[in-house]
């Protein structure tokens, strides 16, 4: 086996440090500056139009506590393993969040949460990050089949409800059956390992992120004059959550695929297109990109451990 010397290394890591970096803000360019979509001309007189300072640090705290949040909610969950400070929490939550940013569905999250910690917790570090998006995605399913009744689209929710029956039924018949040593009954029996503080604690960080960033959503369209009634706005909302988090993509490309359908569903009410696209763009922007520069930072002074 070759053995590479301490500042090759070193060198190595560096390199594929700035490589993620510049490849995250490569791809923040790219959705911003060549996406046909976006009138900047345009949003720019909306802004200045609609907003005022106070208006905008309102919308923006949404963005923090809604990061802060999920920075709280990982720190309660790696309690299980070793206790870790608020400003630990955030250089994972962070510099994972900007790893992931140009994978499949924010894999790439995974594993730059689990480069923080030895080898040999990768297992479950992974474990605790399902475990972490996994009540996320839970909520949002949950919510968004309650929105799509709130709109009118009766049908698809009976019919995710229906999907969702057989899946758990299915699992209930082969919850013993094992693949590659894991069955549903030893996940199950995993998670049951963990504290219930930890499990209750995690559950009203998740429903309290799912509030805060809906109704920043919900605010940005008052904030632009659109006068709905807030349930139909808070079921499209929630519709257009469930459906873009329901399909494949890369967090790159949230703007693209949230804002496409949002167009869907917000077009129906009779909202103009543009304020869509705008608010659409403006939660990618808030609760994307601007955690991903500050993540860059924790990136670059990323020290892996080599045990």
């Amino acid at each position: 086996m070759i053995s590479i010397p301490h500042k090759a290394k070193q060198f190595i890591v560096f390199l594929i440090k700035l490589l993620i970096v510049t490849a995250a803000f490569y791809f923040i360019y790219d959705q911003l500056a060549e996406n046909s979509k976006l009138d900047w001309e345009k949003f720019q007189n909306l802004v200045l139009d609609k907003m005022s300072i106070l208006g905008i640090s309102f919308i923006f705290s949404f963005s923090v506590i809604n990061r802060y949040l999920e920075i709280l909610k990982w720190q309660n969950l790696v309690s299980f393993i070793k206790p870790i400070s608020v400003g630990e929490s955030s250089k994972q939550v962070l510099g994972a969040l900007t790893a992931g940013i140009f994978t499949p569905n924010n894999l790439g999250e995974y594993a730059g949460k689990a480069l923080y910690f030895d080898k040999k917790k990768t297992k479950k570090i992974i474990f605790l990050n399902l475990i972490c998006n996994g009540i996320q995605m839970i909520l949002t399913i949950v919510l968004g089949t309650i929105g799509l009744f709130f709109i009118g689209y009766w049908k698809w929710a009976l019919t995710i409800i229906g999907f969702l029956s057989l899946v758990l039924f299915a699992s209930f018949l082969t919850k013993t059956i094992t693949i590659k040593g894991y069955s549903i009954e030893k996940i199950l029996a995993k998670i049951n390992e963990i504290p219930k503080t930890i499990h209750r604690k995690n559950i009203i960080m998740a429903t309290g992120r799912y509030l805060v960033f809906s109704h920043q959503y919900y605010f940005l369209f008052l904030a632009f004059d659109v006068d709905l009634p807030y349930l139909t706005m808070m079921g499209s909302i929630a519709a257009v959550y469930f459906l873009a988090s329901s399909l494949p993509s890369f967090q790159f490309l949230d703007f693209a695929v949230k804002g496409s359908v949002a167009l869907f569903f917000f077009e129906k009410l009779g909202i103009n297109e543009w304020i869509v696209v705008f608010i659409s763009m403006l939660m990618w922007f808030l609760n994307i990109v601007l955690p991903v520069v500050i993540g860059s930072y924790f990136v670059l002074k990323f020290k892996p451990k080599w045990k």
